[in-house]
């Protein structure tokens, strides 16, 4: 058994309930350190996950709580370690009273995701698993936490599996006729070296093509807002967000600098990035805020590109000007969005872009009424579809397990040249083994300590 750790496992705030969380070697003999049962039983001879009321003591042995405790030993716990928990009220103070007499009991502090770190080294969960929590905790659409308990329930996983399973089948089928040639073993046919590569690189091209909706999905789309001097572009952030996060004026030029907040939109996470206006300018300190401004355009994946509807589009200056942005959108960006501002105003353009192709979402709105925001959501699912319920969980979310993915893909294409050019099998299913480590490193089943270090220091402490 390991050490025992322990941590608050709730936020330190005040809130109804706040949960201490103790795994490791002597979990319950440490909680009954602080912890009296009402009944006199010690947690130490109370049955697995039952609940126990009694009394919660400082270091001094002081009443401060009236709480409820319960154990799950090893090897049925989240961990799998010896583990006990201690429900308390949520009050940060009694908390960390709480926790100082356990640390004196004999624990120690936990790390930033010890807990299931812990659970992924004593086999409960896999890496993809593990990850799945983290993006459970931070979700922040409906769909993003089914996807979320989709992976965690071990969707990606068995979806990954049947991959590995396949490619391993084919290495045993090797080695069982190059070991034991005497035995009555089917031939090993370079035919089926093929079809059992070629079955595994479909899989891993089907799975890597759900990598942009799984990362939207989890991380969310970034979303580039962009236009004019005096377009709209912070009012129509101001409208999303529900609040003024942004300072508006009639002032053209008011916004210097790039201003970032995420926001739910049709049901779609955006990374709005609300943007300088981009014009040519003498003013040095502008000039950085449209350099920015094009340094967004270029790293998002979606331009919402606003046009003042109000404005007349006979002027030349303007409208070149207009057709300008609207191309280098269109050319910096993998989805672009027409949206004709202050539709409440008269209106100078007439409905549709005199210079956009035909097809081109396009949406009129006022961020000032509100008008158009629900057709702009409509637009933005529309480029950004959350797929059907049974895909959920089974897509890749980051860029790791997409890495792991293309590694593993790429050490399969190679194998394919080497089989077309007659490379003799042994040789081929080297490549087939580099494939198999990189999906291995996909769920963890051969992953270097340094990469699960990073991946659970983004846990919270507790988790």
């Amino acid at each position: 058994m390991s050490e025992l750790i322990a941590a608050i496992s709730t936020p330190p705030v005040p809130s109804a309930i706040g949960v201490l969380r103790l795994s490791g070697s002597g979990a319950a003999a440490c909680a009954d350190r602080v912890f009296r049962a009402r009944s006199g039983r010690p947690l130490t001879q109370t049955p697995d996950r039952q609940l126990v009321y009694g009394s919660l003591l400082d270091r001094a042995g002081n009443v401060i709580d009236q709480v409820l405790a319960t154990v799950s030993r090893a090897p049925h716990s989240y961990t799998g370690e010896d583990t006990a928990e201690l429900q308390c009220h949520g009050a940060p103070v009694v908390l960390s009273m709480a926790l100082e007499a356990l640390y004196a009991a004999g624990a120690r502090p936990a790390r930033p995701g010890e807990f299931t770190q812990r659970a992924f080294l004593n086999g409960k969960l896999d890496l993809t698993q593990a990850e799945a929590v983290a993006d459970l905790l931070e979700a922040e659409t409906p769909q993003a936490a089914r996807t979320a308990a989709g992976q965690l329930t071990g969707a990606l996983s068995r979806r990954v599996e049947g991959i590995y399973d396949g490619l391993v089948d084919l290495l045993a089928h090797f080695h069982a006729v190059l070991d034991y040639p005497d035995e009555d073993i089917d031939p090993f046919r370079v035919q089926e070296i093929g079809e059992a590569m070629g079955r595994a690189e479909r899989g891993l091209k089907e799975l890597l093509a759900t990598y942009d909706r799984g990362k939207f999905l989890t991380r969310g789309v970034p979303c580039a807002i962009v236009g004019l001097p005096n377009a709209g572009k912070s009012s129509l952030l101001n409208a999303l967000l529900g609040y003024q996060r942004a300072i508006v004026t009639d002032i053209p030029g008011t916004t210097r600098d790039t201003v970032e907040e995420r926001c739910v939109v049709g049901g779609v996470l955006l990374r709005l990035i609300d943007t300088a206006g981009l014009r040519d300018t003498d003013d040095p300190v502008e000039k950085l805020g449209v350099e920015r401004s094009r340094a967004a355009l270029a790293g998002a994946e979606l331009a919402l590109v606003l046009v003042d509807g109000s404005e007349a589009g006979e002027d030349p200056n303007r409208l070149a000007a207009e057709r300008s942005l609207w191309e280098e959108a269109v050319a910096r960006c993998p989805r672009a969005v027409l949206v004709f501002t202050k539709s409440d105003l008269p209106h100078g353009w007439e409905r549709g872009f005199p210079f956009h192709g035909e097809g081109t979402p396009e949406v009129w709105l006022s961020a000032r009424t509100g008008v158009g925001l629900e057709a702009l959501g409509e637009v933005v699912a529309r480029l950004f579809p959350q797929g059907d319920g049974g895909e959920a969980g089974s897509m890749l979310t980051n860029a790791r397990q997409a890495q792991a993915a293309q590694a593993a893909l790429a050490a399969l294409q190679e194998a394919g040249v080497g089989l077309r050019a007659g490379v003799t099998p042994d040789a081929v299913l080297t490549d087939v083994e580099s494939a198999l480590e990189s999906l291995g490193e996909l769920t963890g089943r051969t992953v270097r300590e340094d990469v699960v270090s990073r991946i659970f220091s983004r846990f919270c402490v507790g988790k």
